[in-house]
Formats: structure tokens, sequence, C-alpha cells
């Protein structure tokens, strides 16, 4: 007497029921046992295409030690803000060159900032210094003679203004923009040493003295200007005050 065996395409639809009542790791296995009896079950076990939305496609839990929702959060430093390396350019108010202007202005200029003008100076500008040209700023300075004429945020008194406009190619027709301001304090920052006090071949203490022989709101390490009584000048922070936040920028 032959044994009957029923047909395989009949057989799986029961498989499949049953399956819904197993555990999927076993399920899986009698879907793969299937795989090797028939071509037709061996579609339900081959792998899925790429964008199917699993995660050999792209899944949202796919690769999860390097991205997508499980990806390890950023080193953070004692305060909770997202730690940088030292000389990243990244801080509180930007770059570190960045950093030192704030500083500087915080020293030099007040809230006026940008537009600021020596107080001392009778005769003021016709309009805000960042709404003039270069021209009409020198034009200014010598109409108004026997005054200080300091200006911008970084207090270029003529002469050094006069030079870093020449320096940097600058025609008389340029605006007192923030920018050209900026780039002009960055200039002097170079001339002080910034590059070398970023790879330690300067001394910050020494660094910090060079920045005060340009501004003389900063304090030289007596705590006073060194250009203290001079055209009015005294420091306008402490010591104390300079070196803790020039740590903060520089440190190390």
């Amino acid at each position: 007497m032959a044994l009957h065996l029923p047909r395989l395409d009949r057989l799986l639809p029961v498989l499949l029921v049953l399956g819904l009542l197993c555990p999927p790791g076993a399920m899986a296995n009698q879907l793969s046992l299937a795989a090797l009896t028939s071509g037709r079950a061996a579609a339900l076990v081959s792998p899925p295409e790429k964008g199917g939305g699993t995660a050999a496609g792209g899944s949202l839990f796919a690769d999860r030690a390097a991205a997508g929702l499980f990806a390890p959060p950023p080193r953070r430093d004692t305060t909770g803000r997202v730690r940088r390396a030292p000389w990243g350019g990244i801080g509180p108010g930007g770059s570190i060159a960045d950093r030192l202007r704030h500083l500087i202005a915080r020293a030099e200029a007040g809230r006026d900032g940008y537009d600021a003008v020596q107080h001392g100076a009778r005769g003021k500008p016709p309009k805000p210094p960042t709404r003039m040209t270069l021209a009409e700023i020198e034009a200014w300075t010598r109409a108004t003679p026997g005054q200080p004429h300091a200006i911008g945020r970084y207090q270029f008194i003529p002469a050094t203004l006069r030079r870093l406009v020449r320096e940097e190619g600058l025609s008389p027709a340029t605006m007192f923009t923030p920018a050209v301001q900026d780039r002009l304090g960055d200039r002097l920052l170079a001339e002080a040493g910034l590059a070398e006090a970023m790879t330690g071949r300067l001394p910050r203490r020494t660094f910090m003295h060079n920045l005060a022989k340009i501004w003389a709101g900063l304090p030289t390490a007596t705590g006073r200007s060194h250009y203290h009584g001079y055209a009015g000048n005294a420091a306008t922070m402490t010591w104390a005050e300079y070196e803790a936040e020039m740590a903060r920028i520089l440190p190390g």
C-alpha cells in the first residue's frame, strides 16, 4: 500500500496558520524547513530588498552604535555643555579670536560696541561709525583736531587705523562695518602674537601684556594701563579679571 503524503502547496497554509501560534523563533525554524523542501517557501525567508524598511534596508535602528536614535551622546563637560577640542575654535562667543575681541571690546567700547567713539571727543562724527566710509572717518579726524579720535569697537586711533587700512588694502570708499572692524582687530591680534600664544610658544602672560600695549583699557600685572594717565587712559578691569578671562580663552 502506497503512502500518500499531502502536497506541500496544500500543507503550507496550514503551517503558516500554526506558525501564528508559535514563538517567532519557532516560526522561523518552520519556514526554514519548508524552504528546504519547496522553492515556493524559499521566497518567504529570502532577504528583503533594500529600502524595505527592515534592518537590512533602512531601519531607524540600523547601525545603532554609529548613528540614528541610539547614537552615543556627545561627550559633555561638568557644566553639561558639549565638550570641544581645546583649540577647536568653538566656545562661548565663538572662536578664540572672537572671544579675545569680545574681551577687548568690553574693556574699550562698552555698550556702544562697533559705534563707539572716545568719550573725550567733543566733536562727534556726523553719523554712527558703522555707517561711515573710511574716507568720512578720515575727514572727521582732520576736521576736529586737538581731541581724541579713537573709534569703533576696538577704539582705533587715527595713526593705527591708517596703517591697518593701508596694509589690508582697503579703499577709502570701504564702509566701517562690524566685519571690517573685526578684520582690522584680527590684524592687531596677530601682531600681538596670537598664533604663537595658541601653540604655546608665547607665554599667556606675555601675550596679555602685548595686548595691553595695544589697548589701553586692558591692565598690566601692576593693575594699571600701560598708558595710565596718558590722555586720560586707565584700565577698565582688574588684572585678576583679565587673567581669569584669558585663562578661559587660552587654557594651559
